[in-house]
């Protein structure tokens, strides 16, 4: 009798943890797959006119980016690393009912908008953005501790020369980072202290349990 006990308890467990799995891989294409609104990236060129079709797409390719990690951020807060992407996102919010419908298939919740957070300082990370970085950096296959590039999300301000943009350097000694204002070292985000002009070998913010597997929901403001 407990024998066959725990076998019910063991498989429902496993049917449980499936039909989990397949909720989310459905979840993890519906945003890959979604279709944003041609009126949003219109919008985006109006608050950045140099931006051509191209550019608004890549801040398109960067919004969904920004929802894709929110769903593997198992319900921690994701903060928004790009200005020009958080615009596009405001723009979307306002189209009430289609954004709640996406979140609610997406997600699997609504996710409220929380404005552009980069560091507090060149130095100092938020646990907000610290997560942006790792979940960014892994969906590229980016060492986050040594960078060889930056992700879309930490990337796509100074691309786009977006001039109220938050911009971020892999290698704190290259010559257009200046440690003031919007600037900001990619590599200090991996490090927990002490690593000013370095990118190498310190993931103090990298330690710890993952956030790269579970359920929806960030941004916080709920």
């Amino acid at each position: 009798m407990n024998s066959e006990i725990v076998f019910l308890s063991v498989f429902t467990a496993l049917v449980i943890y499936l039909l989990y799995r397949i909720r989310r891989s459905h979840q993890l294409a519906y945003i890959e797959n979604y279709r944003f609104f041609h009126s949003i990236g219109k919008k985006v060129q109006n608050h950045y006119p140099h931006l051509n079709d191209d550019q608004t797409q890549l801040v398109l390719s960067g919004l969904r980016e920004y929802f894709y990690i929110c769903k593997m951020a198992k319900g921690r807060m994701v903060s928004m690393p790009s200005q020009v992407v958080d615009v596009a996102w405001h723009e979307f919010i306002l189209y009430t009912r289609p954004y709640e419908k996406f979140c609610k298939k997406g997600l699997g919740r609504f996710l409220h908008h929380t404005p552009t957070e980069a560091m507090s300082s060149p130095t100092v990370a938020q646990d907000g953005i610290k997560r942006a970085w790792r979940l960014s950096c892994a969906r590229h296959k980016i060492d986050p501790a040594r960078p060889a590039e930056l992700p879309l999300l930490f990337s796509i301000d100074k691309q786009l020369n977006i001039e109220d943009g938050f911009i971020y350097s892999k290698n704190c000694m290259l010559g257009f980072y200046s440690g003031r204002g919007n600037d900001y070292c990619a590599a200090h985000i991996g490090c927990a202290s002490g690593c000013a002009g370095s990118t190498g070998g310190c993931g103090g913010f990298f330690g710890g349990s993952s956030d790269s597997d579970g359920g929806g929901g960030c941004g916080g403001g709920d």
